[in-house]
């Protein structure tokens, strides 16, 4: 049984969702790849602790400050999209990194000795936790917004709100840029 509740965020509504006791899924409305990782399970709507704490989480975050938290979570998919996800999870609140940083750090961590700009931007692409793990901090190597599943418009929004400086000329430009530039 999935449990699912809604949360009214400024950049529009958000699904999460729970196993009972982890945040196993986090989407904007209509995002791609929404609701993916939970299709053909059965949802109830019901808000066990973990999504009250997500909630406050949410709240916490959309109130301009960086939550001190995380909920507990669980990330499904491959052993290389979970390697993402907790690379994503190291990016600070305020900071982007970039899709070929991503791949050497989950390189490092696997040992497997290489790992693709292009194969990391599928696993982002793919987060099932949007926010908390927070792939809208991931950019191209140049500092632009180079995709997000959520939409570019609202990546650049969330990007703002965390004061990470955005330039139309460019769409995004980061104050602190997290890994080796490239």
């Amino acid at each position: 049984m999935i449990f699912l509740t809604r949360y009214n965020s400024p950049v529009g509504r958000i699904v999460m969702a729970s196993d009972g006791n982890n945040l196993i899924g986090l989407w904007f409305d209509g995002q791609k790849y929404f609701l993916e990782t939970i299709k053909g399970e059965e949802t109830i709507e019901k808000e066990p602790p973990v999504l009250q704490e997500t909630r406050e989480w949410l709240d916490v975050y959309f109130s301009g400050k960086a939550p001190g938290f995380t909920p507990r979570l669980t990330v499904g998919g491959s052993a290389f999209q979970r390697a993402v996800c907790e690379a994503m999870q190291n990016i600070p609140y305020g900071e982007t990194t970039t899709y070929g940083a991503i791949a050497r750090a989950v390189a490092d961590q696997t040992r497997s000795g290489r790992a693709s700009a292009q194969a990391v931007g599928g696993a982002v692409g793919r987060n099932p936790i949007s926010l908390v793990i927070p792939c809208h901090r991931v950019v191209g190597s140049d500092g632009s917004l180079t995709g997000y599943a959520g939409g570019l418009d609202r990546k650049r929004r969330l990007l703002a709100r965390e004061g990470v400086a955005v330039d139309a000329s460019r769409l995004c430009q980061s104050k602190n840029h997290v890994g080796p530039a490239e």
